[in-house]
């Protein structure tokens, strides 16, 4: 049963990583740009969820049509999304959550949340941008899951202990956003509210760690854009995707322990 979790997981993180370029790409786009409903060679979305969900490239352009419009390459986020990397990492990081949390109750909460995770992502890399429509809303949803997961049996955390980490890792980051509005953003504040919801599941050790997670992993990336070349103290880059890749490694660690 264990193997069979692990590839079932496997398997919803790679169906979900198919789908999500096209929702990347256009929550990429300010919400009052004309074309965020459209492929960068503008030819509008259809389909599921309204043309939320799909590969990066629409029908029209995947049959060879393409050349009916010019590609519009202003910025990253008008070019064609890649749909592997996103493939590759939802099957990596579902298949990890399954292997180290087993068939516990909370295993099917985090493979909810892992496709948003991994929007939230990417759009904060391509962007420097977090959506209120995806931040607030996960922390409420992640919140009554996992009051759901506690009430079943075999679950591996404290309900009362994730809300204490959301509230207390969002305060946290909103006395540091407060103290440097430029080192940190107001999103990166209502991710944390998901990311400590998640972690204080596990316990303070576990929100403690995924917090320090994510600011070493920030912390190795700038020192690495300054012995490139590429950048200095004083360099901004998106810290979303370092806090969520700390909260996974510290709910791996986290699920490890309780089982």
């Amino acid at each position: 049963m264990f193997a069979t979790v692990i590839v079932f997981a496997a398997l919803w993180g790679a169906a979900t990583g198919l789908l999500l370029p096209r929702a990347v790409h256009r929550l990429s786009v300010e919400p009052e740009e004309p074309w965020r409903a459209d492929c960068p060679a503008g030819h509008p979305f259809a389909g599921v969820a309204r043309g939320w969900v799909g590969t990066g490239r629409c029908a029209r352009c995947a049959a060879g049509s393409a050349a009916e419009g010019a590609l519009r390459t202003a910025v990253g986020s008008r070019t064609y999304t890649r749909t592997l990397p996103y493939v590759l990492l939802g099957t990596l990081a579902c298949a990890a959550l399954a292997a180290a949390t087993g068939p516990r109750p909370e295993l099917g909460v985090w493979l909810l949340l892992t496709p948003f995770a991994l929007l939230l992502a990417a759009v904060d890399l391509r962007v420097k941008r977090l959506p209120d429509v995806l931040t607030l809303p996960l922390a409420a949803g992640a919140a009554l899951l996992l009051g759901v997961a506690e009430l079943l049996p075999g679950d591996g955390g404290s309900w009362l202990g994730a809300l204490a980490g959301g509230a207390g890792l969002g305060g946290v980051y909103l006395l540091l956003h407060l103290i440097n509005a430029r080192g940190m953003g107001y999103g990166d504040v209502k991710l944390a509210l998901v990311l400590g919801l998640v972690l204080g599941w596990y316990g303070f050790s576990v929100l403690f760690l995924g917090t320090f997670a994510g600011f070493l992993f920030g912390s190795l990336y700038g020192l690495g854009l300054i012995v490139a070349g590429r950048g200095d103290r004083k360099t901004a880059f998106p810290f979303g995707p370092f806090m969520i890749a700390g909260a996974w490694a510290g709910v791996l660690v986290g699920a490890l322990g309780a089982g």
